[in-house]
This record gives C-alpha cells, sequence and structure tokens, in this order.
C-alpha cells in the first residue's frame, strides 16, 4: 500500500538527509518502475484567499498551493543519462534515482477563469523575480507567502504562477530548495577531486569566515592553496598556509587566521580570493534538470501522482512558459541545449512551449559538472575560472573555428523536434560584463543569421541590476528596469504561441551595421568624452580555458584552469553622441533621455567593471551649466525648450512602441502620465 501524502498549514522543513530518507521509505510502499515522473506531492499549505483577498478584474481572486514534490529518474533512459554523475547516484529499490523539490502555485480561486497558461517561473538562487518583474511587486513571493500582486498584471490575464527549486540545497529559510543525492564510486566510497571556490569582498564587507560548496576531503592544508587579487587582471598572490585554516572539523568553511591579508581574522577588504582543494561527495546537481522537466510535464496532465494525489492543475494547462532572470535563464540555455524539453513519455512531446529569457547572454551554467556551482556568474570582475563561457554560445549550428566543435545549443530538441519558441532579450550589460555578443557572432566576430523559432532583443542602455546612488561603484548606477518591455514580450510570445502571431522582429546590435563594436578605441564605440566620468573599454573577454581531458564528461581535473589565450572577439552596443545605446529596444527614458544610461560602470576601488551595474550620468539642466563644466552633450533646456515638447516627443515615443508591440496600453499611457507630471524642462 502506497503511503499517504500529509496536510498541515505549518511549513515542515527538515535536511535533506531526513527528508531523502522520508522518500525512500514511502518508494518502498510504492515501487513500481518508470522512466522520469513524478511520483508524491505533499501539499503543506492551501492559502484561500491569497494577497489578502484582492480581486483581480474579471479573474476574481487567487490562492496559493504550496509543498514539496516528489520524483525519481532513470539513469539508463537516454533523456536522463546526460546528467553527470547520474550512474553513480544511489538507487531506489525501483532502481531509479530520487529527488525532491519544493514548489508553490498562485492559481485563480475559481479555476474555470483562468487562461489556460502556466508560467513557470525559474527561480534564482531560490528567490522569485516575476511578481516584481511583471507586476511591479515592491516584494516577491516564497516558500511561505504569495507577496504582494502589484499592479496584478499576471492574475487580471489569469495565468497560473508556478515556482520551484532546483538550485539550491536545503535548509535556505524562505527559499525554494532542491534535495538531490550524493555521488558514490561504484564501491561506495566517497567521491574526490580538484574544485576552486571564488570569495568576492566588497567594500564594507570583512566577514570571518567563507563558506564551502563542498567539504574538503582531508585537513591537510598543504593539498589546497589560497591566492588573494584586487583586480581580475592582477597576479594572484599567495597566502601562506600558517595565514588560513579550515573553521573546524567539518571542513566545510575557511578562515583567515593572521591580519596580513584582511583585517584581523577577517577577509578584505576589496578583494578576490581564490581557493583550490580537494573536495568530497559531489552532489547529482544537474537532477535539477530533470526537477524542472518533470514538474512541467506533470501539471500540463490530468493525472494522479503514483501516489495517488490529484493533480492541483489537472486540466487546467494548455501551455506553459517559462521565465527567468539572468542565472536561471542561463540554466534555461542548458536546458534546451541538454534536450529537457523533449518531456517524459512517448518521443516528440514538448516540456515547454514558450521561453522568455531575460539577462542570460551567450552563457550557460556552472551545472552540470562534477562539483558544480550553479550559484556562480561569470562577470568582468569576478569567477571567470568557471566553465559558464562555452562554445556553443549560439543556437544557430556553427562549427567552431577555435576549438573545432559543430554544434548549437538548440541541436537536441531539433534532433526531437521538441524546440519551444524562444525570447532571448538582453540588457547592455551582458555585453560588456559577459562577453554577451557571442550569442550573435561567430569566432570571426560575423554576425550570425536570424531564426524562425527564437528572438533577440536589447534593451538599448538598460543594466543587468538597476540601482541608485554608487553603491561600490564610481558613479551614481543606472535605475532603468526591463518591466514595460518584459511585459510586452510575454504578451507577443503568447500570441506566437497559441495564435501562431509572428512577433515583432529581432531588435539587436549588428556587426554589419556598425551598431555592435569592439569596446576601444572609445571614438570608435561611440561613448562621448563626459567630464568626470572615465572610459577604459574594460569588458569580459573571449576566454579559453584548459580545465583537464575529461572536461567533456563534465570533470574538472586542472583547477585553476589554464588560460589558454582570449580567442573569441568581444563586441559592445555602440552608443550615440549622448552615450546611450544606438541599437535595440529603445524605452522612452533612452529615446527622450534626461540622462546618459549605460550598461557598465567601473569600480570606485579600482579599474575592474562595477559587475552588474549601469551609470546613470545627467544632463546639466542648462547650456551655460554644460559649457562651463565643458559638456559635449546638449543640456535639458537644449533639446526640450518647453514642458510640452518633453511631453510630445514621450508620447510619440511610447505610442511607436505600442504600435511595434513592445509596450501594453497602460504601460504607454503610464509613461504619457509620467511625462506630464515630470519636470522637464
Amino acid at each position: 500500500m502506497c503511503l499517504h501524502p500529509r496536510a498541515s498549514t505549518r511549513h515542515d522543513r527538515s535536511s535533506a538527509t531526513a527528508r531523502l530518507a522520508l522518500i525512500g521509505i514511502a518508494l518502498l510502499s510504492c515501487a513500481s518502475a518508470a522512466n522520469a515522473r513524478v511520483t508524491q506531492i505533499v501539499i503543506k499549505t492551501v492559502e484561500s484567499p491569497a494577497f489578502g483577498g484582492r480581486a483581480f478584474g474579471s479573474v476574481g481572486a487567487y490562492e496559493r498551493i504550496s509543498g514539496q514534490i516528489i520524483g525519481e529518474v532513470d539513469p539508463n533512459d537516454r533523456r536522463n543519462a546526460v546528467i553527470v554523475d547520474i550512474a553513480l547516484a544511489p538507487r531506489n529499490p525501483n532502481g531509479t534515482v530520487t529527488y525532491s523539490t519544493d514548489f508553490q502555485i498562485l492559481r485563480p480561486i475559481d479555476r474555470a477563469k483562468g487562461n489556460r497558461r502556466l508560467l513557470y517561473e525559474i527561480t534564482n538562487r531560490g528567490r522569485t523575480n516575476a511578481l516584481e518583474m511583471l507586476n511591479d511587486s515592491p516584494t516577491g513571493n516564497d516558500v511561505n507567502t504569495s507577496g504582494d500582486a502589484g499592479n496584478g498584471f499576471l492574475m487580471r490575464q489569469g495565468y497560473v504562477l508556478l515556482e520551484s527549486g532546483w538550485d539550491v540545497p536545503p535548509p535556505a529559510g524562505k527559499s525554494f530548495t532542491v534535495a538531490v543525492p550524493v555521488a558514490k564510486n561504484p564501491d561506495g566510497s566517497a567521491i574526490t577531486g580538484p574544485a576552486t571556490e571564488e570569495f568576492v569582498i566588497d567594500k564594507g564587507q570583512t566577514p570571518a569566515k567563507q563558506s564551502l560548496n563542498y567539504p574538503a576531503a582531508s585537513p591537510d592544508k598543504s593539498k589546497a592553496s589560497l591566492t588573494v587579487r584586487k583586480n581580475y587582471a592582477d597576479t594572484p598572490i599567495p597566502v601562506p598556509e600558517s595565514d588560513w585554516d579550515y573553521v573546524d572539523a567539518k571542513l566545510n568553511a575557511v578562515k583567515l587566521t593572521s591580519g596580513n591579508f584582511g583585517g584581523p581574522g577577517s577577509f578584505g577588504p576589496t578583494a578576490l580570493y581564490e581557493f583550490t582543494y580537494i573536495a568530497r561527495d559531489p552532489t547529482v546537481v544537474g537532477l535539477g534538470f530533470a526537477a524542472i522537466r518533470d514538474l512541467a510535464t506533470f501539471l500540463r496532465s490530468a493525472k494522479a501522482d503514483e501516489q495517488g494525489t490529484p493533480n492541483p492543475l489537472a486540466g487546467d494547462v494548455q501551455y506553459i512558459y517559462t521565465f527567468c532572470s539572468s542565472q536561471p535563464c542561463r540554466t534555461m540555455h542548458d536546458f534546451v541545449q541538454l534536450g529537457f524539453n523533449e518531456a517524459e513519455g512517448p518521443a516528440g512531446v514538448k516540456t515547454f512551449d514558450g521561453i522568455l529569457n531575460w539577462k542570460a547572454g551567450g552563457s550557460g551554467m556552472f551545472m552540470n559538472y562534477r562539483f558544480g556551482q550553479p550559484v556562480r556568474t561569470h562577470r568582468q570582475h569576478i569567477a571567470r575560472w568557471t566553465p559558464e563561457y562555452q562554445f556553443p554560445f549560439a543556437d544557430q549550428k556553427l562549427t567552431d573555428t577555435v576549438t573545432g566543435k559543430t554544434d548549437s545549443r538548440l541541436r537536441r530538441c531539433e534532433e526531437s523536434k521538441t524546440c519551444p519558441r524562444i525570447f532571448e532579450a538582453n540588457s547592455s550589460n551582458e555585453y560588456w560584463a559577459k562577453a554577451g555578443s557571442m550569442m550573435q557572432t561567430d569566432a570571426q566576430g560575423h554576425d550570425l543569421p536570424g531564426l524562425d523559432n527564437v528572438r533577440y532583443y536589447l534593451l538599448a542602455s538598460v543594466p543587468h541590476g538597476g540601482g541608485n546612488g554608487p553603491g561600490i561603484c564610481a558613479q551614481p548606477r543606472n535605475p532603468l528596469k526591463p518591466n514595460q518591455a518584459l511585459r510586452a514580450l510575454l504578451v507577443d510570445l503568447d500570441a506566437w504561441v497559441t495564435e501562431g502571431e509572428a512577433p515583432p522582429p529581432d531588435r539587436m546590435p549588428r556587426v554589419a551595421d556598425g551598431t555592435l563594436a569592439p569596446p576601444l578605441p572609445q571614438s570608435g564605440m561611440g561613448f562621448p568624452q563626459i567630464p568626470g566620468i572615465v572610459y577604459n573599454g574594460v569588458h569580459h573577454t573571449g576566454d579559453l580555458f584548459d580545465f583537464g581531458p575529461d572536461f567533456d564528461k563534465g570533470i574538472l581535473s586542472v583547477l585553476p584552469p589554464r588560460l589558454v589565450g582570449s580567442p573569441y572577439p568581444v563586441f559592445v552596443p555602440k552608443t550615440d553622441a549622448d552615450g546611450n545605446d544606438i541599437a535595440g529596444i529603445r524605452m522612452p527614458e533612452v529615446t527622450v533621455p534626461v540622462a546618459t544610461y549605460t550598461g557598465w560602470a567601473l569600480r570606485a576601488d579600482g579599474l575592474d567593471g562595477c559587475d552588474a551595474a549601469g551609470q546613470r550620468i545627467g544632463f546639466a539642466k542648462t547650456k551655460a551649466a554644460r559649457l562651463a563644466s565643458g559638456d559635449p552633450r546638449p543640456s535639458i533646456e537644449e533639446r526640450y525648450p518647453d514642458h510640452t515638447t518633453y511631453v510630445n516627443l514621450v508620447t510619440r515615443a511610447a505610442q511607436e512602441l505600442k504600435a511595434q508591440r513592445l509596450l501594453v496600453d497602460e504601460d504607454a499611457a503610464a509613461y504619457v502620465a509620467a511625462a506630464q507630471a515630470a519636470s522637464v524642462p
């Protein structure tokens, strides 16, 4: 007899070991073989109504269902065999490999009023972004709360919003987590191997210790090394063994024991520490891909799980789209590339109908590797040693003249005829900080042709992450947000999938027309000489690393990796005379500007890029002030002789974007209202 799922009003968060032990007991009671599937749903909380009972137009109120799903995969199935170390994962009595993950569903209480679209948000390190970006919510949601619905955009359309864990091990507080097994040698002994960690210490940080993703295999410090440097291009300085140590016998964190390389007993200030050691007990992190696939596949079906728990969305889901921001969008690159958009079951069935990636660039994830670290991210300043940046960078099939390999990100889904419709929307920062131009050019720097089932959009002059004030940067940060454009793109993606209505064409810079250019010289890139602003063209170069002979098997044996060179040409969006990007989707803030908005910034304490930030460099208010400072950019009074002129220009820009289906009605109206209320000139 199969165990029944338990229900409670309390969110029970046990350890990963205890959770997997409980799962094993459940599966002993229900031992039927399968390929890959959801075997149990544990409903922990039903909050009805959610959002304080707020109603959303004709759709009405929403409710929140949260809990845990338990799944299993057949390691011998071709669709799962691609997961690194899956063959070394422990098997349950069914001969399959078990995982579990948190999930949360926000759905209309009156299910008949939903639009039969499921928006699956791929969480970012266990955190959510969908409500903040698509609903302008001041807060997101988490495993305990529905959060703030903001403007209600998704709810007014009747979307079901799904979130789950895939990359963060439990316990993680309010975050969405996933529990996956530890791989072992065939004789049951611990797997060991080299691993590298980077500790990024920024202004104002002096942590006493730094945690490791995997414990060290031995307390012998001679088998590890610690180095420190300030900027990426600096030569790393070895930290003597006498100046660092493991925190305790668990060997899962390190500390400094002297003040020679930071404060007394603490890391800092503003440095990059690189710790290379022999780690043990790699988790099969690639199972996170299967968790995403299997949950989506199950919720689209009308079935119960193997324990008999009804599918909470049975009959409600006709189309499934993903939404993500940054790190999880790189996950979706690898998800598609590794073939996970082919659902389990009959051949040729899609997992997702559409994918809306925001800020994936041309990179993948440090995930489907032994001792993978999916929380890492490349930028010009940080984590350049991780294998995130690897051919194939693009969706188009290419023979890479650098490595000699022929491949594309879409090869597997094209072979199985399961490719989704994809929107690749990127910020300007992806080009500067993450070598994003590689997604659209080949190794010779030539533009790649467009594709029928993918659209590419640059949000001109938008940063990876907005902010106000300088923070750790040299200049005030760029505050521009992508929300309005992303809402329009979701509407366009839905129309493309459901009605076959072609979306807006690609809006991206190109080498051929000069809007995609090398960062140097400054004159060629177009950025003006602005008083007080340093421009050094620093960017993420097109590097090639040697990680060892078993790299293609997902095993990194040379760490830190050997830098072979930087053979790939990298380009950035060319700017106009104001310093704003010429190509891409130019929102009214860029078309009718009051400032220069950049996708790049420099750190206040060095010459490296300021990670995800851009800059806001305001225009002078008057011509006299501009001339006095030597600023070549026309002042606000020169651009907009009166308030009516400014309002008319913003109105025209908003209406043009609306006509191009790059702005929805309510956002076009909001832009006009904001212009009318602005003190310009």
